[in-house]
């Protein structure tokens, strides 16, 4: 049962992205960049975070 909740969820979320792709491509665009964006940002402070933990947790 569970399984089947999780295909279609899956299907559903599947349909709507290529629903905005097909509508509006512009906007589309932009939520991939936002996602990147937000992405390279959480990575960014991860590396950050390393490296503070590499130098003994000092400012």
């Amino acid at each position: 049962m569970a399984v089947n909740v999780k295909k279609i969820a899956v299907y559903v979320l599947v349909v709507f992205a290529l629903y905005v792709i097909i509508t509006d491509p512009a906007k589309a665009a932009d939520y991939v960049q936002i996602g990147f964006e937000a992405i390279s940002d959480a990575a960014g402070a991860i590396g950050d975070f390393m490296t503070w933990a590499a130098n003994g947790g000092k400012s």
